[in-house]
């Protein structure tokens, strides 16, 4: 098993900064990658930024540029650096942990709100 628990949602006005964290325990070495995923009301979760354990990226068209995905190893803890956030960035943030145990399982943090105002 592995657990998540996210940090650093909140409100903030447009062009501001925001820093999420997600911290993993568990079966850590099981851990093959992680990935941030937003859901704003009445829309589908989508995609957001994600990392492998070797360190290569991948962040959504719509944050390029802004967001920034990078991962602490020692501290078994993935992060979301935000930029210029925009009012349509506001979303429940989430974070996500695919993992081999046995067979590929797939892990979900609680979330965290984050909230742009105009």
């Amino acid at each position: 098993q592995v657990q998540l628990v996210e940090s650093g949602g909140g409100l903030v006005q447009a062009g501001g900064s925001l820093r999420l964290s997600c911290a993993a325990s568990g079966s850590i070495l099981a851990i093959d990658a992680m990935a941030w995923y937003r859901q704003a009301p009445g829309k589908q979760r989508e995609l957001v930024a994600g990392i492998t354990t070797g360190g290569s990226t991948n962040h959504a068209d719509s944050v390029k540029g802004r967001f920034t995905i990078s991962r602490d190893n020692a501290k078994n803890t993935v992060y979301l650096q935000m930029n210029s956030l925009k009012p349509e960035d506001t979303a429940v943030y989430y974070c996500n942990a695919v993992a081999w145990l046995v067979t590929r399982r797939e892990y979900w943090g609680q979330g965290t709100q984050v909230t742009v105002s105009s």
